[in-house]
């Protein structure tokens, strides 16, 4: 299937310009949609999941046109926003089992075995029986993922899906999305970078509504070959590299700030080379909206 997001735009009540111009062509397998708390993520999620109007704009899955026939788009749709409620009073795997009735799963062994199948792939088997309202927030964002690939979705969106996670329960889902995507388009909306370098096959970073990159992650990376550097400096100091050079991160290490700059030819004044990374990517390209040197 194919995802194809032409000139789309939002502007809410308050002024808000959420989405500006956003066009993105995605294919089966995972996309990652890279931006900080309030780029525009989860404005462009609720749209394509059929939640919100586009002032202008299009959206097609395949020759699915998404704006317009909603009712279609939620039978193939599978969704992970990233704050849901539960019902408190009722147990997983009941929970589980009527949102597949209402997917049209109408055979109960069916449902069952999917049902067991999803427990035990996001870890839950042991608490099927335990009340939604006793779980904790990492338990209900599992649940959250569970019932988000009931049905057997084309396009399935998570939104901040890692958020709560522990390591563990973070690769578990790492493996899960990873053998989902095969067959399917899996929008992965994150500010965690290590997220999309781990699981997506191509990403986009977006930031105050517009879309700044989209390519694949190693070639991503790779335009960044002989561009990074870094070097130890005092917290004082920080102003006088920011006036000179394209400081795009820093970290507190042992009482030294070390920043990262990105630069065209080596910066002299004591930069060493660095192998750039992912972050480099990300920071390099909001650098100019937000200011990412915070300490």
């Amino acid at each position: 299937m194919k995802l194809v997001i032409n000139s789309l735009s939002k502007t809410y009540a308050n002024g808000v310009r959420a989405l500006n111009n956003v066009s993105l062509t995605l294919n089966n397998g995972m996309f990652g949609l890279l931006g900080p708390n309030g780029a525009g993520k989860s404005s462009l999620m609720r749209t394509i999941a059929t939640l919100q109007e586009a002032d202008q704009g299009s959206i097609f899955l395949d020759d699915l046109d998404v704006l317009k026939n909603k009712t279609q788009v939620r039978q193939l749709l599978g969704y992970l926003p990233q704050e849901f409620g539960v019902y408190p009073k009722i147990s997983a795997e009941r929970m589980l089992d009527h949102i597949a009735q209402l997917k049209g799963i109408a055979s109960t062994g069916e449902r069952k075995d999917l049902v067991d199948y999803l427990l035990e792939n996001v870890n839950l088997t042991k608490d099927r029986k335990k009340h939604l309202g006793t779980y904790s927030g990492g338990m209900k964002q599992r649940f959250g993922i569970a019932q988000a690939l009931i049905g057997n979705p084309k396009l399935i969106i998570v939104d901040e899906p890692t958020a709560g996670l522990d390591p563990a329960e973070r690769n578990r889902f790492y493996n899960l999305l990873s053998q989902l995507g095969e067959n399917t388009i899996v929008i992965l909306s994150t500010h965690i970078v290590e997220d999309v370098s781990t699981l997506c096959s191509n990403f986009a970073i977006i930031c105050q509504g517009e879309v700044l990159y989209a390519g694949e992650p190693d070639t991503a990376v790779k335009e960044m070959e002989g561009k990074i550097f870094t070097k130890a400096i005092s917290k004082q100091e920080l102003p006088h590299y920011q006036d000179d050079f394209m400081v795009i991160s820093t970290q507190l290490k042992s009482g030294k700030l070390h920043i990262r700059v990105f630069q065209e030819t080596i910066p002299g004044d004591g930069f060493l080379p660095v192998s750039p990374n992912l972050e480099d990517v990300y920071f390099s390209n909001i650098a100019a909206r937000i200011d990412v040197t915070t300490i």
